[in-house]
């Protein structure tokens, strides 16, 4: 008995073990199958010494495709190795200065520990700028902006080594935009970056380069999802809603959400939320502060067309530099598109080409208003049929998935997709005239016989 008893509780140690394994986060939450080489590259470049320490420029480079960082911004940070401070910045900040009360006479620009970044907002004087720094801790993808795809400051470090040997890279770097989601490895030294002149005949390079890699996992990020999906066809009157409860529910009182007509709307937006880029969003069936509809609008004998409608129910949010990436296997023969800009991604490679993003046109629809009469952005697609596999049925035409501003939308479920009618002229000819007039002539000569 006694060894049967030590069996089992062995099995179920090792059940235990297995479950808290498979339940436990991983790495591969990060990984994102249409951006599989995704990320934020940190480059910390040490420019010049000084008596106390050094000058380095810091650049964070989006080489993600479609996920950018908007409005508030975000914030960098990282622990120091030694006692390291921050003599002065340029093109950020720090958020805290620390204490910095043993200094006697110049005052470092911060003394903590860990600092946190944020950058500096637009307007900021020029004495004050570096390339590529003050748009508010904004950074857009390459795809839609490569202008504004980075962002630099200058950093004066005190209280550091002098040389190679002595620096000692900082350690548990964070990057919050402004919340989480994205994990940062440990910095890692690396060849020295170079920079050539404008006329590409001179090369000089930094003194020492670290490189720190950040991902994204949209379950670090957020709790729930941020964005649905909704359905409709010209073929069907049935128009399928985003899931229920499909990025939340709404409480019984209705305290987390607030409607269009509410005489308290104006206070709400204005209360606690209001600076922590807290969403406000519509009171709704889904509770997302992001819709997608999609429409199959029209059918051609060669073409067939489709509406793509984005709709904010955020009250505190203007989306900037928006973007949505779709995936459809028709989306190799798209033949025109309206009012948005368009750029197909390949991440399977192997000449498959059905994975799309699209993105706002510049002082026309590229901001996306809060939620209310111009909370919505719209365009339509011309698609070219491909014989051998375009088909209305079994929700074809619908996509498989759906992201906005890099986070994966909620899709119904494919057994509530518009279906073709059991009667449809897609799906069964018409009764020709001569055939209905001989079966009503024989209907009436039976009657009579």
């Amino acid at each position: 008995m006694a060894a049967g008893g030590r069996s089992v509780a062995c099995c179920a140690a090792v059940l235990l073990a297995a479950a808290l394994l498979l339940s436990a986060p991983t790495a591969t939450e990060a990984y994102d199958s249409l951006d599989p080489n995704g990320n934020i590259t940190i480059k910390w470049d040490i420019m010049q010494w000084t008596p106390d320490g050094y000058v380095a420029v810091v650049t964070m480079f989006n080489y993600q495709q479609f996920r950018h960082i908007g409005a508030p911004g975000w914030q960098l940070g990282w622990t120091w190795a030694k006692k390291e401070v921050i003599w002065s910045m340029v093109g950020a900040q720090t958020t805290e200065q620390g204490d910095c009360s043993k200094f006697k006479g110049n005052t470092p620009h911060c003394c903590k520990k860990d600092p946190t970044i944020v950058d500096l907002l637009p307007g900021t004087p020029y004495n004050m700028q570096i390339a590529n720094c003050c748009k508010a801790g904004v950074i857009n993808t390459f795809n839609q902006d490569p202008a504004n795809a980075a962002a630099s400051f200058q950093i004066s470090v005190g209280l550091a080594g002098t040389t190679n040997k002595t620096v000692k890279v900082p350690k548990n770097f964070t990057l919050k935009t402004p919340g989480p989601g994205y994990t940062c490895g440990r910095a890692i030294v690396g060849r020295p970056t170079k920079f050539f002149t404008s006329d590409g005949r001179r090369a000089t390079q930094a003194l020492m380069t670290w490189n720190v890699t950040c991902t994204y996992s949209q379950f670090l990020a957020q709790k729930t999802p941020s964005c649905c999906v909704s359905l409709s066809s010209f073929y069907n009157d049935t128009i399928v809603n985003c899931p229920t409860c499909s990025c939340g529910c709404q409480n019984p009182n209705g305290s987390n959400c607030v409607n269009e007509d509410s005489p308290n709307l104006q206070s709400a937006i204005d209360g606690p939320g209001k600076w922590t880029g807290q969403p406000l969003v519509q009171c709704t069936s889904h509770m997302c502060p992001i819709r997608i509809h999609w429409h199959v609008k029209l059918n051609y004998k060669e073409y067939w067309r489709v509406k793509i409608t984005i709709t904010n129910f955020n009250f505190r949010m203007n989306y900037t530099q928006w973007n949505l990436v779709a995936q459809h296997p028709n989306f190799d023969n798209i033949t025109q598109l309206f009012s948005f800009n368009y750029k197909p991604l390949t991440p399977y490679g192997g000449g498959i080409n059905d994975t799309a993003m699209f993105w706002g046109v510049k002082f026309y629809n590229d901001l996306l208003m809060q939620a209310g009469k111009l909370g919505n952005v719209q365009s339509e697609l011309l698609l070219r049929k491909d014989s051998q596999t375009f088909t209305f049925e079994k929700g074809w035409a619908f996509p498989r998935r759906v992201y906005f501003n890099g986070d994966n939308c909620v899709m119904p479920s494919p057994e509530n997709y518009p279906w073709l009618p059991n009667a449809s002229p897609l799906t069964k000819q018409p009764l020709k005239l001569p055939l209905l007039v001989f079966w009503v002539v024989l209907a009436t000569l039976l009657a009579y016989a």
